[in-house]
């Protein structure tokens, strides 16, 4: 650590956050806010997290995909869940071997994964690089592997490898 606060911008969110969540600007506040934020900063730099972040362009666009794929995921679960009777749904586990070590890229991918409605991480095999995903409406097992690979695997790799 060559700075005394590891993660400054990270710091001043905590400590903003935690004085509206309180409605508060008295000087307790103020302190235990700062000093919580400190104490969440040294344990972020435990956790290894890059310094930098690489591929900025490339974050971005997975941002954007994420976020896309977060609303056409809400609204097929909320399809799922009013119309229960409409189609026969499969829900099943599916293997994806993968490339990513990265234990921060897999971190984001499982967030991603288990953000997305309708999937969840299930399990990573580290010896054999197999994920398990659960899908809750599993229509073509290829499509899901596809789009675990093509469109997060494949950025991560760039960020975070």
């Amino acid at each position: 650590m060559t700075r005394w606060l590891p993660f400054p911008l990270l710091w001043s969110l905590l400590v903003v956050m935690w004085l509206l969540l309180n409605g508060t600007v008295a000087i307790s506040h103020v302190v235990l806010a700062a000093l919580i934020a400190f104490g969440a900063c040294i344990a972020f730099l435990a956790l290894q997290a890059p310094q930098k972040l690489r591929r900025p362009l490339t974050a971005t666009v997975l941002a954007a995909l994420v976020l896309a794929d977060l609303v056409r995921s809400n609204i097929a679960v909320a399809r799922i869940v009013l119309y229960p009777g409409t189609r026969q749904r499969v829900s099943n586990f599916v293997d994806v071997a993968l490339e990513l070590r990265s234990p921060a890229g897999l971190a984001a991918l499982a967030c991603i994964l288990t953000s997305t409605p309708g999937t969840a991480w299930a399990r990573y095999d580290s010896a054999r690089s197999v994920l398990r995903i659960h899908v809750l409406d599993l229509i073509e097992e290829d499509a899901w592997i596809r789009t675990v690979k093509d469109r997060y695997e494949r950025r991560l790799l760039e960020i975070f490898e």
